[in-house]
């Protein structure tokens, strides 16, 4: 088989404003919503500064963006095209989601993660896809590892609780 263009003459675009080029975004964003995502965003991060306002639509727009195939900041500018505003409210032009990505600080980071962990949590209690989420988590009991120490889980079982670095450890008053 071969192309009957070259390269440089094809190019596809969206240019029909009823045209949808990602439509298996609604499901997954629907899923995404019920399990509180813009709750869990709004409740646990907090960006300093202007850029930090409406926040749960913004990271609703990277996470969107990252699920459609976005791997860079001027690949979100997906969301944009076609019929997708009919579909999605708050939708941010990729210079926007950019400056606010630039804006995170490690604690963003951290509280990001938090969140993540918690929807998580959410799917796994929501869909059959995760039915097995409980075997991720090692067991409770403690393993040697080198050095003396006795590694143990990062979580307590079944909680999305980090445990505190001196009984992540195992190692608290040990005199090693």
């Amino acid at each position: 088989m071969r192309l009957w263009h070259s390269a440089a003459a094809t190019s596809a675009h969206f240019d029909e404003s009823n045209l949808v080029s990602c439509a298996g975004l609604v499901p997954v964003m629907r899923l995404a919503q019920d399990c509180g995502l813009a709750e869990l965003v709004a409740e646990r991060l907090r960006v300093a500064g202007p850029l930090g306002a409406n926040t749960p639509f913004t990271v609703g727009g990277v996470v969107a963006g990252m699920i459609a195939g976005a791997d860079s900041i001027d690949d979100l500018d997906v969301l944009r095209h076609g019929g997708m505003g009919e579909l999605f409210d708050g939708v941010r032009a990729p210079s926007t989601l950019g400056s606010f990505l630039r804006a995170f600080s490690w604690g963003n980071v951290g509280q990001l993660e938090a969140v993540n962990r918690r929807l998580l949590a959410e799917l796994a209690a929501r869909t059959a896809v995760l039915a097995d989420a409980d075997k991720l988590w090692p067991s409770s009991t403690s393993t040697r590892v080198s050095g003396g120490c006795t590694g143990t889980p990062s979580r307590a079982s079944g909680s999305a609780t980090p445990r505190s670095a001196a009984t992540r450890c195992g190692c608290a008053g040990s005199t090693r």
